[in-house]
C-alpha cells in the first residue's frame, strides 16, 4: 500500500474517527490528540492484511480514547465547578448523508447527552457511542473492545437505560430554539426581568463551566427565579466591546459572545414546550480556543 494511498484512506475516515473520539472525551483537543496517535499507528503498521480500514481505524481510535478517558477521569473529579463538554462547531459533512442520520448524530453529540455520558464507565461509553451514534454491529464492537458479543449487549443495555433515565427530553426544532435564543438574549441584554422570566420554564437549570478560570456559578442554578435573577445581575455588568454571533454547536443553535474580538463564552439553550429548560454557558477559556479567529 503506497504512502499516498494510506494517507488518503486515513483522511477519508478522519471525520468518523474525530466523531468517535470527541463523543468519548468531550474535548476537541483530546480528540485531536487521539486521532493523531491513531494516524501514527496506522502509518507505522503493516496494512497488507487490513481488509476493512474503517473498522480497523475505529478500533484503534476507540481503544486509545478509552485509555485517555481513564486517565482524565481523576482530573474531572478535581474540576472547579460544573463540567461541560467543549463546544464543538458541527458540520457533519460526509459522515451524515441524509437528514435522518444527521438527526441521530446531532442528538448523540448534544450537550445534554454528553453530560449524561460522563456518568458511564469508559466501556459503557464506548459501546453507546459506537452503537447509538454510528450504528456499528455488536459483533464489530465486541472485536473492538475484545469482549464477547453477549457482554457488549449487556453493556449497551445498561448504557442505553442510564442515558434514557438521565437525559431530559428536549424539543429539537432548530427554528424554535433560535427564536427563543434571540428572545432570551434580548431580555437579558435589556435587563428585562419580566420578559426573561416569561421564556424560562419553572424548573429551568443553568450550568456554567468556567473551570475556575472565569466568572461563572460554581454550582448548578435551579428554578426560574434563581436563574432569572442571576442573568439579570449579569446584565447589569455589560461585557465591553461585545459582539454576538449565532453558531451551530453540538448539533444545535448557540451564541458565541466576543469581547474585544476574543471569545468570552458560548451559550446554548434546550427547549421544551416553548420554554427554556436548560441554559449552558461555557466560559472556560481553554474550551473556547477553537473559536479564536
Amino acid at each position: 500500500m503506497a504512502t499516498e494511498t494510506a494517507t488518503e484512506l486515513f483522511e477519508e475516515h478522519r471525520p468518523v474517527l474525530m466523531g468517535v473520539a470527541y463523543r468519548m472525551l468531550g474535548r476537541v483537543a483530546d480528540a485531536e490528540d487521539i486521532v493523531q496517535e491513531a494516524w501514527l499507528r496506522w502509518s507505522a503498521s503493516g496494512r497488507e492484511e487490513v481488509r476493512e480500514p474503517r473498522a480497523y481505524l475505529v478500533r484503534i481510535t476507540t481503544r486509545l480514547a478509552i485509555d485517555r478517558l481513564r486517565q482524565v477521569q481523576s482530573r474531572r473529579e478535581a474540576y472547579v465547578g460544573p463540567w461541560l463538554p467543549e463546544p464543538l462547531e458541527t458540520d457533519f459533512g460526509p459522515t451524515a448523508p441524509d437528514t435522518a442520520e444527521q438527526a441521530v448524530l446531532a442528538d448523540s453529540v448534544s450537550m445534554a447527552v454528553l453530560v449524561v455520558l460522563e456518568s458511564l464507565s469508559p466501556l459503557e461509553r464506548a459501546v453507546f457511542v459506537l452503537r447509538e451514534a454510528f450504528g456499528f454491529p455488536f459483533a464489530e464492537i465486541a472485536a473492538t473492545l475484545e469482549r464477547s458479543e453477549a457482554a457488549v449487549r449487556q453493556l449497551a443495555g445498561r448504557a442505553r437505560k442510564h442515558v434514557d433515565e438521565g437525559r431530559p427530553r428536549f424539543d429539537v426544532d432548530p427554528v424554535e430554539r433560535r427564536d427563543l435564543t434571540e428572545r432570551f438574549l434580548a431580555a437579558a441584554a435589556n435587563g428585562d426581568l419580566d420578559s426573561l422570566m416569561a421564556v424560562l420554564a419553572p424548573d429551568v437549570r443553568l450550568v456554567g463551566d468556567s473551570g475556575g478560570k472565569s466568572r461563572a456559578p460554581l454550582r448548578v442554578l435551579e428554578t426560574a427565579d434563581k436563574v432569572g435573577r442571576f442573568l439579570f445581575g449579569v446584565a447589569q455588568k455589560p461585557i465591553p466591546d461585545v459582539e454576538f454571533r449565532f453558531v451551530e454547536v453540538n448539533g444545535g443553535p448557540a451564541v458565541l459572545t466576543l469581547s474585544g474580538g476574543k471569545p468570552d463564552n458560548v451559550l446554548q439553550l434546550d427547549v421544551v414546550d416553548g420554554r427554556i429548560e436548560r441554559v449552558y454557558i461555557v466560559r472556560n477559556p481553554d474550551k473556547l480556543v477553537s473559536f479564536v479567529a
